[in-house]
């Protein structure tokens, strides 16, 4: 594609549907040239052809036709889950581990941020990994410059921390204090007791007083994308644990002038307010 046109492309404001997708835009999104700008662009995307241009891209044009045929059978939510895994498992198929290494790091820093994706996921398949190994492996996908990928990075541990909670809060705290806002914010959407598209953690529904060592760092960060992270991470647990969070919220209020924790816990009381209402 010419270098100006995809530069052009590059500051589009994205389709909100499908079917008003610009066939160029599509045909840049398969190409992996292109990042996802809107929801529509991301679900539009060509897997198949996607994994074309990406093989050809990390120099692994020989996993193509078992990639492609997994990226095929792949259907539903759990699509970009499941190509991480396939990934997973064509790069451990490599005889050589230096070409698997570089396989790999031209796969975490592609242009498409469906490919980087992929990638987040790929640890998660990885069953060599401890809980630690497997936090650390994230953290680079959290500060990645894409929300999707992002989402995707708290969002590929989070089975593993099912497994062994208490560990896994553990090494969540140092997160918290990250001076980066996306590492921070990754802390706390990987341990929501509920969230929207991926599986609860039933343990924090029923006590989220476990993770309070997380949200507390955090009640008056200066970011609003980590304040919408905790704000979120309270309403989740007002669904199963209304009395928990409103006296956590009530003892957040009291002698503080912050402006920061008054929008989160406005928020964070949302699901509350409007049960009180009805």
């Amino acid at each position: 594609m010419n270098p100006k046109r995809l530069a052009a492309l590059r500051a589009r404001t994205g389709a909100s549907r499908m079917a008003d997708i610009p066939d160029d835009v599509r045909r840049a999104l398969n190409a992996g040239l292109l990042e996802t700008v809107t929801l529509a662009e991301w679900l539009a995307i060509d897997h198949v052809a996607l994994v074309g241009a990406a093989v050809r891209d990390c120099g692994v044009e020989s996993l193509a036709p078992e990639l492609q045929r997994q990226a095929r059978a792949l259907v539903g939510a759990r699509r970009v889950r499941g190509m991480g895994a396939a990934w997973h498992g064509a790069l451990a198929g490599l005889p050589r581990a230096a070409e698997r290494a570089r396989a790999f790091r031209a796969l975490a820093t592609h242009p498409s941020d469906l490919v980087r994706a992929w990638a987040a996921y790929v640890h998660t398949a990885d069953m060599s990994l401890d809980l630690a190994a497997r936090l650390e492996a994230a953290r680079p996908f959290a500060r990645d410059g894409g929300m999707s990928v992002r989402e995707c990075a708290w969002d590929s541990f989070r089975p593993h921390l099912a497994q062994d909670l208490e560990r896994g809060l553990a090494l969540r705290e140092p997160w918290v204090h990250d001076a980066e806002a996306t590492i921070r914010r990754c802390a706390i959407e990987g341990t929501r007791p509920r969230g929207v598209w991926t599986q609860h953690l039933p343990a924090l529904k029923e006590d989220p007083q476990q993770a309070l060592a997380l949200l507390e760092p955090l009640r008056a960060d200066p970011s609003r994308y980590v304040q919408n992270a905790v704000a979120n991470w309270l309403n989740d647990a007002s669904k199963s644990q209304p009395d928990w969070t409103r006296a956590v919220c009530e003892r957040w209020m009291k002698n503080t002038q912050s402006q920061e924790t008054h929008y989160i816990v406005r928020r964070a009381l949302r699901t509350l307010r409007k049960q009180d209402s009805e």
